[in-house]
C-alpha cells in the first residue's frame, strides 16, 4: 500500500484546510479490504499524536478530543482517498500531518500499529 498525502499549507487562525490521502497498490485493490485510515500529527519537539481515523468499510470515523467538532473525515471509495477537513484551526494545530493505514477490524490509536505511512504534509497556522 502506498499513501500520498497532500493539502497542507499556511493558514490564519480560524481558517480551514483540507488534507487528502490517496491509497494505491495491490494491497488496496481488493473490494473487500478491511482496515483503518488514520491521521497523525507531529509538532516540533513533540511526539507524533493521533488525530483521527476512519474505518474504510463502512466508514465510521473516530476523533481525538483535541479536534472533535472541528475536524471531519470523509472518503471517496472510487478514488481510494480519505479527506481530513480541518476547520477553526489554531496555533496548536501547527504540525506535520501524516496519513497511515492498518489492516484489520480494530481501531488503534498508537502509531506503531500502523504499517503504512504517507509522507508528511506541513500545516502551519498563524495567529
Amino acid at each position: 500500500v502506498q499513501l500520498q498525502a497532500s493539502g497542507g499549507g499556511l493558514v490564519q487562525a480560524g481558517g480551514s484546510l483540507r488534507l487528502s490521502c490517496a491509497a494505491s497498490g495491490r494491497g488496496f485493490s481488493s473490494s473487500s479490504v478491511i482496515g483503518w485510515f488514520a491521521w497523525f500529527r507531529q509538532a516540533p519537539g513533540k511526539e507524533r499524536e493521533f488525530v483521527a481515523a476512519l474505518n474504510w468499510r463502512p466508514g465510521s470515523p473516530f476523533y481525538a478530543d483535541s479536534v472533535k467538532g472541528r475536524f471531519t473525515l470523509s472518503k471517496d471509495n472510487v478514488k481510494n482517498t480519505v479527506y481530513l477537513q480541518m476547520n477553526s484551526l489554531n496555533s496548536e494545530d501547527t504540525a506535520v500531518y501524516y496519513c497511515a493505514w492498518k489492516y484489520g477490524i480494530g481501531l488503534e490509536l498508537g502509531r506503531y500499529e500502523y504499517n503504512f505511512w504517507g509522507q508528511g504534509t506541513q500545516v502551519t497556522v498563524s495567529s
